[in-house]
C-alpha cells in the first residue's frame, strides 16, 4: 500500500501539522497588527514584525478554487479526488491548499462553505475540509493591480543587445537521447545560424543549470562547456529568474555590461526523468509541504486551481480554453516540426479525457525530449552576422504579488500582471503595435491569462477575444503562437516561443510567416516567476 508524503513536524511549521490532534485548526497571528499569517513564516507580511504567535481559528472557510483530478499522476493519489484552495472565514487572505471530502467530488464548486476536519497519518494531522451547514461569508478577491517602479535609468540596457541566432535539436517522444546530446545539437545549430564559431562564444546561460529539475532540464553549463570546448568569461544557470527565458534576460544584462559579446542560452526538456512521489523518502519541508500531502503534485493541479477561480469569477466556460487549443492546431498545420498537426474541433476538444478540471487532454502541452538555444550578442557585433538581428525593445520582470501558488490574487495565472505592466513602462510601443504574440502555453489557461495581463483585451474579456479562434488564428489580427506553441510543437520551457519570434521578425517562418511582422511579444513562465520580452525588427 502506498502512502502520500508527509510534512516535517520538527521545524517552525510543525505546530500546524500536529495541532489538529484536538480538532482545532491553528495558524500564526502577528502580535503587533493581529494579522493572521499562513503559510508559517518568521515575519508578518503587513508590518514586518517578528512577533508571531500560534492562534486558534474556527476552521470555517470558503472554497475559492478547486480542481477534480481524474488522472493518476501518482499511485499515492488514486483518482478521483478534489484539490481546493480554502480561504479562512477570519481572514480570506489566509488560504490553505487542501482536499474536500464528505461529498460527491462533482459537487465541489467555488463558493462552497466548508469546515475543517483532520485526518491522522502517523503523528501528522492533515487538515481537510468538508461541506458546512454554516454559510460562509462571500470572498471578494482583488483584481490584479500593479504599481510599476519607474526605470532606474533613462537609457535601456535592452538596446545594447540583439538576438542573432536560434537553434533546435530533434524533438520527439522518448528519443532515447541524453539532454546533453540534445543541448549540444541545439547549440551547434544556433551558433551556425548566427554565423559564429564556438570560439566566438564567451558566455553560457542555461535554464535551470547543471543541477536540473527532473523532467525540465538536465543539460547545463558544466556539460556544455566541456562538450563544446568553450571557455566562457561569464556563465549562469538558475531557476529563480523571470520565467524560463529569464536566462536570456540575464545574458542580455551580461552583454550590456560588457562581460561578454556572444552568450549561448539553452534549455533542454526530457521525458526520461519524470518526478514521482516517494513515500519512503524523508519528510518534506519548504513549499512542497503545503501542496504535496494533498495530491497537488503537478503544475496541472496548480494552474487548474487558478483557472477554476477565473472561470467562476468571470462566467467563462471551457470553450474559451478550447478555442486556444483549436487555434494551436490550426497554426501547427503549417509547422512541419510540430509534434501534433491533426486538426481539432470543439466537439473533439470537449470529449477528450479529463486530466484535472477544467483541463482535458488538449489543454496540456506535449511532454517530449528536445533542446532549444538562443544567442544574445552585443548590438555593435550583430550587424556583421548571418541574419538581420532582432532587437529587444523592452523586458518585463517586476514582481507584483506574492510568489506563491495559493496566496496571490488567484484570478489569473500568478505573477503575470507585474511583468506585463513593467514591459509597457519601458517602451513607447503599445499592445496595438504587436504583430505576433508568442505566449507561454504549458496549459491553455497560461495563454488566456497572458492575453489579459498584456492588455490585448480587458480583464475577464479573453473568452470573447479568442471565441472562434479567428483573431488569434492564421490570418487573424493577433496571430497567437504561429508555430503551434507547446500545445502542439512540444514542451520547450518557452524557449521555442523566442525562436519563433526571431524567425517571424526575420521573415524566415516559411508557410506560417505573418506578413510584415515587425513587433513580437514573447512570454515565459508557467507560474512563478514569469517574464516577457518585446522584440522588433532591425528597421
Amino acid at each position: 500500500m502506498t502512502m502520500a508524503p508527509l510534512p516535517r513536524t520538527d521545524g517552525p511549521s510543525g505546530f500546524f501539522w500536529t495541532s489538529g490532534s484536538d480538532g482545532t485548526l491553528r495558524v500564526l497571528r502577528c502580535d503587533g497588527c493581529t494579522r493572521l499569517v499562513h503559510p508559517s513564516a518568521e515575519f508578518c507580511p503587513d508590518c514586518g514584525a517578528g512577533d508571531l504567535a500560534i492562534a486558534c481559528v474556527s476552521g470555517q472557510g470558503s472554497v475559492i478554487a478547486c480542481t477534480l483530478d481524474r488522472h493518476e499522476f501518482s499511485p499515492e493519489f488514486p483518482p478521483p479526488y478534489v484539490v481546493a484552495v480554502v480561504a479562512l472565514a477570519e481572514d480570506p487572505r489566509v488560504r490553505l491548499t487542501t482536499n474536500i471530502v464528505g461529498c460527491p467530488p462533482e459537487e465541489v464548486a467555488v463558493g462552497l462553505a466548508v469546515q475543517a476536519r483532520f485526518v491522522q497519518k502517523d503523528e501528522v494531522w492533515l487538515p481537510v475540509f468538508e461541506p458546512s451547514a454554516e454559510p460562509a461569508p462571500p470572498v471578494k478577491l482583488q483584481a490584479p493591480s500593479v504599481v510599476v517602479r519607474p526605470p532606474a535609468r533613462v537609457d535601456r540596457f535592452e538596446h545594447r543587445v540583439a538576438l542573432t541566432g536560434v537553434g533546435r535539436s530533434e524533438f520527439g517522444r522518448r528519443l532515447a537521447r541524453t539532454p546533453l546530446s540534445l543541448s549540444v545539437e541545439a547549440c551547434r545549430t544556433a551558433i551556425a545560424d548566427a554565423g559564429l564559431t564556438a570560439a566566438d562564444i564567451d558566455g553560457i546561460c542555461a535554464y535551470p543549470g547543471t543541477v536540473g529539475l527532473p523532467g525540465v532540464s538536465e543539460g547545463g553549463v558544466r556539460g556544455l562547456e566541456q562538450a563544446l570546448a568553450l571557455h566562457p568569461s561569464w556563465h549562469c544557470g538558475a531557476a529563480e529568474v523571470p520565467g524560463q527565458a529569464g536566462t536570456v534576460i540575464a545574458a542580455m544584462l551580461a552583454v550590456a555590461a560588457g562581460l561578454c559579446r556572444h552568450v549561448l542560452c539553452v534549455t533542454a526538456v526530457s521525458t526520461t526523468a519524470v518526478p514521482r512521489l516517494d513515500a519512503t523518502r524523508d519528510r518534506i519541508g519548504g513549499e512542497g509541504q503545503w501542496r504535496l500531502p494533498f495530491g497537488a503534485i503537478t503544475p496541472a493541479h496548480w494552474i487548474a486551481l487558478y483557472a477554476s477561480q477565473y472561470m467562476a469569477r468571470y462566467g467563462v466556460d471551457r470553450e474559451a480554453l478550447g478555442w486556444l487549443a483549436i487555434s494551436a492546431r490550426r497554426h501547427a498545420a503549417r509547422n512541419p516540426a510540430a509534434l501534433n498537426r491533426t486538426a481539432l474541433d470543439m466537439d473533439s476538444y470537449l470529449a477528450a479525457r479529463t486530466i484535472t478540471t477544467p483541463f482535458g487532454l488538449f489543454d496540456c502541452d506535449i511532454p517530449c525530449d528536445g533542446a532549444v538555444a538562443v544567442i544574445v550578442s552585443a548590438a555593435d557585433a550583430a550587424g556583421d552576422l548571418r541574419h538581420s538581428p532582432v532587437r529587444v525593445e523592452a523586458v518585463g520582470t517586476q514582481l507584483a504579488e506574492p510568489q506563491s501558488w495559493d496566496q496571490g490574487t488567484m484570478t489569473h495565472q500568478p505573477n503575470l500582471f507585474g511583468p506585463a505592466a513593467h514591459l509597457w513602462s519601458r517602451t513607447n510601443l503599445r499592445p496595438t503595435d504587436v504583430d505576433v504574440a508568442l505566449l507561454y502555453d504549458g496549459f491553455t489557461f497560461n495563454a488566456l491569462s497572458w492575453l489579459e495581463a498584456l492588455g490585448f483585451c480587458g480583464v475577464g474579456e479573453a473568452g470573447d477575444f479568442v471565441a472562434g479562434a479567428t483573431r488569434i488564428g492564421p490570418g487573424g489580427e493577433l496571430p497567437l503562437n504561429p508555430h503551434g506553441g507547446q500545445l502542439t510543437a512540444g514542451r520547450s520551457n518557452g524557449f521555442d516561443h523566442l525562436v519563433e519570434a526571431v524567425l517571424q521578425l526575420q521573415g524566415r517562418a516559411g508557410a506560417r510567416q505573418v506578413p510584415g511582422a515587425e513587433v513580437a511579444v514573447a512570454t515565459s513562465g508557467g507560474g512563478i516567476p514569469a517574464g516577457c520580452l518585446l522584440l522588433t525588427t532591425d528597421h
